[in-house]
């Protein structure tokens, strides 16, 4: 099997294993899944901690609202009470957006337990690990989280709620970040080696016939153009080679500080002191004689 290392930018993403033999538009459609997947999670897991901070979400005409304007304004969240946990504590939520009925303590460890679990499941670390990353994976993430809001919130969440739209797949990004993270899987498509795979194409198209290899691609929009080539050496790769850069040129300097000859005038480094001592003319010592 042909592995794939699948990178947005420069940053690692995951490891995905395939056959040079499948077709380019499944390969995309699966990697672009799994991608967008990942970053469901990742939305999830930031609206989960506000969850179990500061309860459920309060209806849009609410949201950012003072105490005072909305007893002037005459509005109510029906969904608060009906949606709290049971023995739930109130935290309130200082941006505004949230109702304030948290659930307690031992419920908020079910919901960061999920969390991490999730978040485990989608790491980037496995890449390290050489461990590949299919769609269960992202399925078994959001089923966990699934599972901890059904244990904590029994009566369901609001349907505006973030977590719940999540879940339900409706949300809507428009005019957020997120929205230019996520790629449309009509308009993604993979490079390697600064070349496009084609849709209607096999993998071995572009990558050869040859399946136990590893290729790392790029996943882009269309709309993107072509990515950036992979440098020609890693950033590890290159931290030693400034490395050894710079052993040698401290190497060359003690070099240049030896080159005193100062040792010439050593008895050692005398070519003339074994003659001397054949004619018995060492250690003499000539002293001036004055005559009267």
């Amino acid at each position: 099997m042909v592995i794939l290392l699948v990178k947005r930018g420069d940053e690692n993403q995951f490891l995905y294993e395939t056959d040079v033999e499948k077709e380019v538009d499944e390969v995309v459609k699966d990697i672009t899944a799994i991608f967008n997947g990942r970053l469901k999670v990742t939305r999830i897991c930031y609206e989960f901690e506000e969850l179990w901070k500061h309860g459920t979400f309060l209806p849009p005409e609410m949201q950012g609202l003072n105490e005072d304007q909305i007893k002037e304004l005459k509005l109510e969240d029906p969904w608060a009470k009906r949606c709290a946990p049971p023995n739930y504590e109130f935290c309130k939520d200082d941006m505004g957006r949230r109702c304030g009925l948290a659930p307690p303590a031992n419920m908020q460890d079910v919901m960061k337990k999920a969390s991490e679990d999730a978040k485990e499941f989608i790491s980037k670390k496995h890449v390290d690990l050489r461990k590949c990353l299919t769609q269960k994976d992202v399925a078994r993430a959001l089923d966990e989280l699934r599972g901890a809001t059904k244990i904590v919130f029994p009566g369901g969440l609001p349907p505006h709620d973030p977590v719940r739209m999540e879940l339900d797949n409706v949300e809507d990004l428009t005019g957020t970040h997120a929205s230019t993270e996520v790629i449309d899987p009509t308009r993604a498509c993979l490079w390697a080696c600064g070349k496009k795979f084609i849709s209607g194409n096999k993998l071995k198209d572009h990558l050869g016939k040859n399946n136990k290899t590893k290729v790392t691609v790029k996943i882009t929009p269309n709309s993107e153009g072509a990515p950036g080539r992979e440098p020609v050496m890693s950033e590890d790769e290159r931290k030693q080679l400034m490395l050894h850069a710079y052993r040698k040129q401290e190497e060359w300097k003690k070099l240049e500080q030896d080159e005193d000859d100062s040792y010439l005038d050593s008895k050692w480094a005398d070519g003339k002191d074994l003659k001397r001592q054949f004619h018995g003319l060492n250690n003499i010592s000539w002293k001036p004689v004055l005559r009267k």
